[in-house]
C-alpha cells in the first residue's frame, strides 16, 4: 500500500507539472491583459531567465547616471523601428533597427565604453545586448523595462529635440504596459504607416 501510495503521489505530481506548463503561455497571455503591475513582474522576470547572461540597468540607475554630471553618459542604443523611434525616445539615444548590427552603431568606440540598450519592454534590447557582448563589448547593459517603464515613471523623452510624453505602443497587446496617458495612438501620423 505504501509503494501505490507514494506512486500515486508521483503520478499525481507529473499531472500537475504537466497541467501548470501547458496553462503557463495562456496564463501568460491573460496576465497581459490584466493590471499593468502583475504584468511587468511577469515579463521581467521572463526576460531576466530568458537573457540570464546580459547585465541589466533598472530606469533609477539609468536616470541617476545620466544625471551625474561627473561620470560620462553611457552609449544609449534604442533597438526599435524607425516608426517607434520617430514617436518618442531618450535624449541622446542613437537608432539601432531590431534587425540590423548594433555594433554598427558603435563604430569608433572602444569595446569598453559604457552602453546601454533599450526597446518597448526588453526584449529586442536584450538581444542586441547579447549580440555585443559576443562581439567583444565589455560594458554593455540592457535597460529593465525599457521605454514603457521609463515613459510610466514620467522621465524625459524627445521627438526632433522637443520634449514629449508619448511612447509609440508597439502593438495593442504590449501597449497595456504603457499609462494610458503615455501610449501614442497605434496609428500615430509620424510612425512612417
Amino acid at each position: 500500500m505504501l509503494n501505490r501510495s507514494s506512486a500515486q503521489r508521483t503520478a499525481g505530481a507529473i499531472s500537475l507539472r504537466f497541467a501548470l506548463g501547458a496553462f503557463m503561455p495562456l496564463l501568460g497571455t491573460l496576465a497581459l491583459l490584466s493590471c499593468r503591475s502583475v504584468d511587468w513582474f511577469l515579463v521581467k522576470r521572463a526576460l531576466r531567465n530568458q537573457f540570464d547572461d546580459v547585465r541589466w540597468i533598472t530606469t533609477q540607475q539609468l536616470a541617476d547616471w545620466l544625471a551625474n554630471k561627473n561620470r560620462p553618459w553611457p552609449i544609449l542604443l534604442d533597438v526599435r523601428t524607425k516608426a517607434e523611434w520617430n514617436v518618442s525616445h531618450i535624449p541622446q539615444a542613437r537608432l539601432v533597427e531590431p534587425q540590423s548590427d548594433p555594433k554598427r552603431a558603435l563604430a569608433g568606440w572602444s569595446k569598453d565604453a559604457p552602453v546601454v540598450t533599450y526597446c518597448s519592454v526588453g526584449y529586442r534590447s536584450a538581444k542586441a545586448a547579447r549580440r555585443l557582448r559576443a562581439e567583444g563589448f565589455t560594458n554593455v547593459q540592457n535597460l529593465e523595462g525599457s521605454i514603457f517603464q521609463w515613459a510610466n515613471e514620467n522621465r524625459p523623452l524627445v521627438r526632433d529635440d522637443e520634449i514629449v510624453r508619448q511612447v509609440h505602443p508597439s502593438s495593442a497587446l504590449w501597449g497595456r504596459l504603457l499609462a494610458p496617458e503615455g501610449r501614442a495612438p497605434l496609428e500615430s501620423p509620424n510612425d512612417g504607416s
